[in-house]
């Protein structure tokens, strides 16, 4: 019957949003604890700094061709299920590595993990949408802060076990067993179906969800905001500490810490984030976040001073933040189509950002220096902050949860 999927109870989404916590938990687990030992690896192998990366290339790989067919057999079969089978699926890839016994191998492991991470990627923020949805008010934001916890927490615990020359073997699997029991524990509280309203249904009752759409003018502009982040987020990631050190000349350690403000900043700004959005609007907060990006970075730029470039980074941390995860809960919501190709196609328009975007800004430091590559960045903000009132106005609203297939054909109630 309808009424037993019409309404999720208070208690029910509750429930459901931890699970989703407890997935981001997990996977930025897994992923940290896997980029904590690369180097252990590396030594293991005897891999030089270009082999290495031929092999870190299969993740990126592995991710993208994962993502669309994530989104669309989430379609056929919920975001609950794939979701589950790809952090199982994570979880059992990590051990793989530590015991692959050359090169080829290690891509070839590689390829599975990146697979696995870009579906999980694109199933748990369907989920964390349907959530969001029932919740009635802006809470994404507090699902990538989760992820960013469960990365610090792998790292922290990733480099004792390094420092006390614990196996990678033996570390991958303690990980692995734990993030297992976390995932099958959570899988049984997550929601059955995407969002899918009431109405849609009744407006189009014999029509089944396409496998493929046309993508509207706002899902490329959202589309678009997602390349710009993400590739400003890769960019803060693999330069900040070379411009520190390099450009700037602070020392490793300062160059360390100017990251870890970075990081710390965006863990904050996710947890504070959807509180903002509630009051100011995630349209507002986009724009807010693009400028502040862009402002932050430029200070930097401007001023090659160590205490100036660490606090601006620390403003493109809290600008950044919000951004990804507030686009993709307007994809979610806002999609005329279908959510899980909405999201999946926003999700991989932001990868391909964070993967093109270091190697780009290297490409243009190389002939202009890095100060320059990074002022594309500061560019990519501020776009940023002029396509940020397409995310939408208002927050989540809520709507009701249907079966897909009631809702595809409502005569058979």
């Amino acid at each position: 019957m309808v009424s037993n999927y019409k309404q999720v109870d208070r208690r029910r989404v509750l429930i459901a949003r931890a699970a989703v916590i407890a997935l981001f938990f997990s996977n930025g687990t897994v992923i940290a604890t896997w980029a904590t030992r690369i180097p252990a690896i590396q030594t293991k192998l005897n891999l030089p700094p270009g082999q290495l990366g031929i092999a870190l290339l299969g993740a990126a790989v592995g991710a993208l061709l994962a993502m669309n067919v994530a989104g669309r057999i989430s379609v056929r079969f919920g975001s609950a299920l794939i979701t589950t089978l790809s952090a199982i699926g994570l979880c059992i890839t990590l051990p793989m590595l530590a015991v692959a016994p050359n090169l080829l191998w290690l891509s070839v492991a590689l390829v599975f993990l990146g697979g696995f991470n870009g579906s999980m990627d694109v199933t748990m923020n369907l989920q964390g949408a349907a959530v969001e949805q029932q919740y009635g008010k802006p809470i994404f934001n507090s699902f990538h802060a989760c992820y960013s916890v469960g990365a610090l927490a792998g790292a922290f615990v990733g480099g004792i076990f390094a420092s006390y020359n614990v196996s990678p073997l033996t570390h991958f699997l303690l990980i692995a067993i734990l993030a297992v029991i976390e995932v099958l524990v959570a899988s049984r509280f997550l929601l059955p179906s995407s969002p899918v309203s009431e109405q849609a249904g009744k407006a189009e009752p014999h029509k089944k969800k396409a496998l493929f759409a046309r993508p509207s003018g706002t899902l490329i502009a959202l589309g678009a905001i997602a390349f710009c982040a993400l590739i400003s987020e890769g960019a803060m990631s693999d330069w900040s500490a070379v411009y520190l050190s390099g450009t700037v000349h602070s020392g490793a350690g300062l160059a360390a810490a100017g990251f870890a403000v970075f990081s710390l900043c965006m863990a904050i700004g996710r947890g504070v984030g959807d509180y903002i959005a509630a009051r100011l609007g995630p349209a507002f907060l986009v724009c807010l976040g693009g400028l502040l990006a862009a402002l932050g970075l430029g200070l930097g730029l401007l001023f090659v001073w160590t205490p100036v470039v660490i606090v601006g980074l620390g403003l493109v941390g809290l600008g950044l933040a919000v951004l990804f995860p507030l686009v993709l809960s307007a994809a979610g919501r806002s999609s005329t189509g279908s959510a899980e190709i909405a999201i999946a196609t926003v999700s991989t328009c932001g990868y391909v950002g964070f993967l093109i975007g270091p190697p780009v800004i290297g490409f243009v430091s190389d002939r202009f220096g890095l100060r320059i590559g990074l002022g594309f960045v500061v560019f990519l903000c501020l776009i940023t902050f002029l396509l940020g009132r397409v995310v939408g106005k208002t927050p989540a609203q809520k709507v009701e949860v249907v079966d897909a297939e009631q809702a595809a054909y409502p005569e058979k109630v």
